[in-house]
């Protein structure tokens, strides 16, 4: 037989555009258009529909950037037409390639009620399924003209404040038309065969069989009369389509879904309105389709459709009941993981799950993250003390180097806890069930023959959409099809059940799950992320003080509503693309001044409970937040700070320069203004690699392949200029309790000014970089080159730290070349080390080089500024001021303490007298010989991170603490309190059957005994 492949596929690729496709909606009229330009920001639905219309036409511009304009749309069903499927297809002037990322619309009726939305895949409304002629026609479109930013090319187009005020868009098509339900069936048949046959081996029988039936069908098409001729053209491929899967055959489980990014290319306002339009097409289709299933994750964009869209929200509450809709995740946004802090981490669960279980009365079982960049290994014990069980990632395929060696596993966090884990073959959260995705998804899967099956998330995601009607035709297609996956629309649920069962014993993966690309968001856009460390931190403060003035101050109210209120608005902004820098400038901009706001809401709360403490006085009480005692102040408690056990000395260096002492520590500054020795004095020993200069600012080019506030590539180290020129140097002692040296320093178009200080009794050299940044496309970093033999060091995470080498044997280390850290990165070699801290930088990475004196030097650098030009051509113009320090002769506890101390400022405030901790933690106390103080003392071993009160206003008082050193610990918790019970809680403050917390001692005691890192949650009822 002749080869004539290659015509037929041609033929049907033809057929299909020019005139099947065209003649699903036939005999079509035009309807009558109106419009009006809202002014200004979106308007509600009220006002839109009383709004003065003007006449309009198909092919007219319109829509500036951000803009939004209603249509109001009229017509008429003829009368012929009686019996007939309608509906109306309207083309905003969509661009077919880019569902998500353009215009977009709404439909209304006349009485404000939603019809559906409008998208690319998704111009058409149904107007009945069986007409009346002379049915009459009305709605009202809501169309959204946001821009087109995925050039990757620097735009001002960015902001409503700089973008142009040109029309972006041109009316394409406003019609009534009948729908011709056997031509969009066959189109379905035609597509979904086809794209399986291209799949198919070229001997393979089975692509034979289907390419006649395809020719055959085409055969049976008269293209002057596509709709009376599909019928027949349908019956030729019936065989080809009723042909059984293979017993062997790859098991799919299709999840309709929407990836929404909660802010990206768009505002946050603008994601109010894309969760409605996508919520309102789910809902429409489950109507049609009993079938289908819609998983939705983020507790937040169901909350602005239940405050902006309350009749939507009813529906979507029915069909929760029903199991259509299915609320995933259990986050109050898909955050990112790396940055966000360990007790912000737990308020997404917090908050997320009582979102869903306060609205729906559902316990959601799982976490949803597609779309994050790279996740904490410290997540896994996060998502089992928030009751759920498995995990969902698909962005580490995104991997540049190496590949990840599985699908569905066991992942093992830093304490041990492990989640089952999924990680869909399909390699994308926007599946559109067609053929190669799903040969991809049956081909990529690495679990073969243990397991038989994975997750699709199916729809157009982004900037939602969601299914459609065609994903759904594909489904039911390839449910059970010979050549094809077996595809099941199924609930995320039903999927992670059965493959538990079928793979129980998955394989582990230990540590975290590094994405080796993105990681320039660890850096990008410095002032959103010193905005979330520092409300991180108010929000500590202010749970502190005001749980313990509510216990202890008669007539005191807990703010529960302002805290949750604002923790609310700070887990939003650590959405994957706001907290890590990637998202247009308009977002960033309310982003700075939300956080200012936050800052301002968090001071007033938090000084009001400091005022109800301190009473009336004149004493100036230093308010301690830190877990840790400092200046004699307990941690939690406030009082009058010690006086320093000496004064700090200054000195002029011989040769130019500073050295600054103060017993434990002696600094010397050079002339340049660099750190070239910070001797540890007891332990006798430097910190500063020999011959070499610590706090040493260097810049480098930074220009990615793509992905600009996205990507650090590794070719940036190629070329680094030293900022050691110093414009000015000077020191000045500021009292007896510090001394500082500054410096300033002028490169490109920017400026930097230092200070360098020593503080009296400090095991901490604090430095205070203010830069006014004016370079584009350049990274600036500060570089630390330790005296330090480290074969790996140890970077903060939540609740606990990760180990990462400091070689490069292997590619997977290799490709860790920027790394995130939390509060502090710490190196260190038997008997000493040292760490360096900051106060708002995640962005670090550590290098090692061999001296010729055979030493090793491990530097470590804190990533401060970058400049990338896409997706917000202006990033981090303009001032900062970040703090770090080194510590010399730290142990992780020390850095941890330091990391703390510097995030948490003191507060001084006029009082009567010294307020003591509303809890406390100490370790066992030691024997006569010491004995007590080693490995498993708790004294600095169990960390607090929270204390608050509890949700449900019980008053009773939430203590989380976790263990920070990664050995066991015992530990004793007091309350300062008369105390009825104590008693372990998840987080969602609910019992847990746990054995970290003993029964209540004498003295309101309560023993703890904790595992490495392991987080307890003890909730205290008072007596």
């Amino acid at each position: 037989m002749h080869d004539d492949r290659s015509i037929t596929e041609h033929r049907l690729r033809r057929v299909l555009k020019e005139r099947i496709k065209p003649a699903v909606h036939s005999r079509p009229v035009p309807l009558t258009v109106e419009r009006w330009e809202a002014p200004g920001e979106p308007v509600p639905v009220a006002e839109g529909l009383a709004a003065p219309y003007g006449p309009c036409a198909v092919g007219a511009q319109w829509g500036p950037a951000w803009g939004t304009t209603w249509f109001r749309v009229t017509g008429t069903v003829p009368a012929d037409w009686a019996g007939r499927t309608v509906e109306a297809v309207l083309d905003l002037g969509f661009d077919r390639m880019m569902p998500g990322f353009q215009c977009e619309g709404l439909v209304h009726r006349a009485d404000g009620s939603e019809v559906k939305a409008l998208n690319p895949y998704n111009d058409w409304v149904r107007v009945a399924d069986a007409a009346e002629g002379g049915e009459r026609i009305e709605w009202y479109v809501e169309a959204a003209s946001n821009p087109v930013l995925v050039e990757h090319s620097p735009t001002y187009e960015g902001d409503r404040q700089t973008s142009g005020d040109q029309p972006l868009y041109r009316l394409a098509r406003m019609d009534l038309a009948v729908f011709e339900t056997e031509v969009w069936e066959l189109v379905q048949d035609l597509e979904v065969l086809h794209d399986l046959m291209v799949q198919l081996d070229g001997a393979d029988a089975r692509r034979y069989g289907i390419l006649h039936a395809l020719e055959a069908a085409l055969d049976a098409v008269d293209l002057a009369d596509v709709p009376g001729t599909a019928a027949a053209a349908r019956a030729r491929l019936a065989p080809v389509l009723a042909a059984p899967a293979h017993a062997s055959a790859h098991r799919i489980s299709a999840v309709g879904h929407a990836h929404i990014d909660s802010a990206w290319l768009w505002p946050l306002r603008e994601t109010v309105r894309k969760v409605a339009r996508t919520a309102s097409n789910a809902l429409g289709l489950m109507d049609e389709h009993p079938e289908f299933v819609f998983a939705m994750s983020q507790a937040q964009q169901l909350d602005w459709i239940k405050t902006h869209r309350p009749e939507l929200f009813e529906r979507i509450k029915k069909k929760v009941a029903a199991g259509q809709f299915v609320p995933v995740g259990g986050m109050w946004v898909e955050s990112d993981t790396n940055m966000v802090g360990g007790e912000a981490m737990v308020r997404q669960f917090l908050y997320g799950k009582k979102f869903f279980l306060d609205e729906f009365g559902i316990e959601t079982r799982g976490v949803w993250l597609p779309d994050s960049f790279g996740y904490t290994a410290a997540m896994p014990q996060i998502v089992r003390l928030s009751g759920s069980r498995w995990f969902l990632t698909q962005k580490i395929c995104w991997s540049q180097v190496n590949a990840f060696p599985h699908h569905t596993f066991w992942w093992e966090g830093i304490d041990g806890t492990r989640v089952f884990t999924h990680f869909p073959p399909v390699d994308t959260y926007n599946c559109d069930l067609g053929g190669a995705q799903l040969a991809h998804a049956a081909r990529n899967y690495r679990e073969k023959g243990r397991g038989s099956r994975s997750l699709a998330p199916f729809g157009w995601g982004d900037g939602g959409g969601g299914p459609t009607r065609e994903h759904l035709a594909r489904a039911r297609r390839q449910r059970d099809l010979e050549g094809s996956p077996r595809v099941e629309v199924e609930q995320p649920d039903v999927f992670f059940d059965k493959a538990r069962a079928e793979y129980p014993d998955a394989p582990v993966w230990a540590g975290e799950l590094y994405l080796e690309l993105h990681r320039g968001t660890y850096t990008s856009q410095a002032k959103t992320k010193q905005g979330n460390r520092r409300s991180e931190s108010l929000l500590r403060e202010a749970e502190l003080w005001a749980a313990t003035a509510a216990v202890r101050v008669p007539g005191y109210a807990y703010p529960y509503e302002d805290l949750e209120r604002i923790w609310k608005t700070v887990l939003l902004h650590q959405f994957h693309d706001i907290l890590p820098g990637s998202s247009i400038a308009w977002v960033h901009r309310e982003a700075r001044a939300t956080y200012a706001r936050v800052a301002d809401e968090l001071r007033a709360i938090t000084l009001a409970a400091q005022v109800a403490l301190a009473g009336e006085g004149t004493a100036e009480l230093v308010f301690n937040c830190a877990p840790h005692a400092r200046r004699g102040v307990p941690a939690g408690g406030a009082g009058v700070p010690q006086a320093p056990s000496r004064p700090v000395d200054l000195a002029e260096r011989p040769g130019g320069g500073w050295i600054l002492g103060n017993g434990r520590l002696r600094v010397e500054v050079d002339g340049r203004g660099l750190i070239v020795s910070a001797y540890d004095l007891r332990a006798g020993r430097e910190s500063v690699a020999p011959g070499q200069a610590a706090n040493l600012l260097q810049i480098h080019p930074d220009f990615p392949n793509m992905w600009d506030a996205w990507d650090i590539d590794a070719f940036y180290r190629n070329n680094v200029t030293d900022l050691v020129g110093a414009d000015a140097l000077e020191a000045a002692q500021t009292g007896p309790d510090a001394a500082a040296v500054r410096v300033t320093r002028s490169f490109g178009r920017s400026k930097a000014t230092q200070w360098i200080t020593l503080r009296a009794d400090a095991a901490t050299v604090d430095i205070v970089t203010e830069v006014d940044w004016h370079e584009t496309e350049k990274l600036l970093k500060a570089a630390f080159p330790l005296d330090v033999k480290a074969e790996r060091t140890a970077s903060e995470t939540q609740f606990g730290h990760v180990h990462r080498a400091t070689h490069t044997n292997t590619s997977w280390e290799a490709a860790k070349f920027e790394i995130c850290a939390h509060r502090w990165i710490h190196a260190e070699e038997p008997g000493w080390g040292a760490a360096v801290l900051n106060d708002s930088t995640y962005g670090h990475d550590v290098t090692r080089a061999v001296r010729p004196d055979g030493g090793q030097t491990t530097t470590v650098r804190l990533s401060l500024l970058r400049a990338p030009r896409y997706p917000d051509p202006e990033t981090d113009q303009g001032t900062h001021t970040m703090r770090y320090a080194l510590a010399p002769g730290a142990r992780i506890a020390d850095a941890v303490r330091e990391g703390h101390a510097l995030n948490l400022p003191e507060r001084v405030v006029p009082g009567a007298g010294p307020v003591a901790p509303l809890v406390s933690v100490a370790g066992p106390a030691a024997d006569a010989d010491g004995v007590g103080a080693g490995a498993g003392d708790g004294g600095d071993a169990v960390v607090i991170e929270a204390v608050k009160l509890a949700e449900d206003r019980s008053g009773d008082v939430i203590v989380r603490l976790y263990e920070c050193r990664g050995g066991r610990a015992r530990a004793t918790l007091t309350a300062g309190f008369p105390l009825a019970a104590a008693v372990e809680s998840d987080l969602l403050e609910r019992p847990l059957p746990g054995t970290a917390v003993g029964p209540v001692a004498a003295g309101d005691a309560v023993p703890l005994a904790l595992r490495p890192f392991q987080i307890v949650t003890v909730r205290l009822r008072r007596a």
